[in-house]
């Protein structure tokens, strides 16, 4: 039982590093929020220069022709929905006047963006912001059990919580 138990967790430990490695760029970046108990919420993203990478306007947003990746310790609320302990792909849904984010439970390399995959949507806060960021910026607060994403990009900030179940 116990050798079982080893072989199962390998391909799965093998699949999330594949996939962190699959996304990994020269301008990659992370984003990380540490829960009080322990646990992580991470974000790797490209950040992608506000010149070269225009997102579009009312459809899911890969930065850099990659999506965002979300790992997460801790089960998560989102939007209502639930997102489990794993990884996902993470989408900004770039609007005129507001944005969305999507959580997608896809996370094969290269797969294109397939809606049917979402298991988390959301608005999100959008505020201006007086100087452009230059470049796709990720962060996150953490207050309690709520982790806060922020996202800079151009003149705009864009807010979503995570909270931790």
């Amino acid at each position: 039982m116990f050798r079982a138990r080893i072989v199962v967790a390998v391909p799965m430990f093998l699949t999330l590093s594949a996939v962190c490695w699959a996304q990994q760029s020269s301008n990659s970046a992370t984003a990380a929020c540490n829960l009080d108990d322990g646990r992580q919420v991470r974000i790797n993203y490209n950040a992608v220069s506000a010149k070269s990478d225009k997102p579009p306007n009312g459809r899911p947003w890969a930065p850099g022709g990659s999506p965002m990746t979300l790992f997460t310790e801790a089960p998560l609320s989102f939007g209502g929905a639930t997102i489990p302990i794993g990884a996902f792909t993470v989408y900004p849904i770039p609007g005129k006047d507001k944005w969305s984010l999507v959580v997608n439970k896809n996370v094969a390399a290269g797969a294109a963006y397939d809606e049917k995959q979402d298991i988390a949507r959301a608005n999100m806060e959008t505020d201006p912001i007086p100087d452009a960021a230059s470049a796709l910026e990720v962060a996150f607060m953490h207050v309690g059990s709520r982790c806060t994403i922020r996202i800079y990009f151009g003149k705009t900030a864009a807010f979503g919580d995570f909270i931790a179940k």
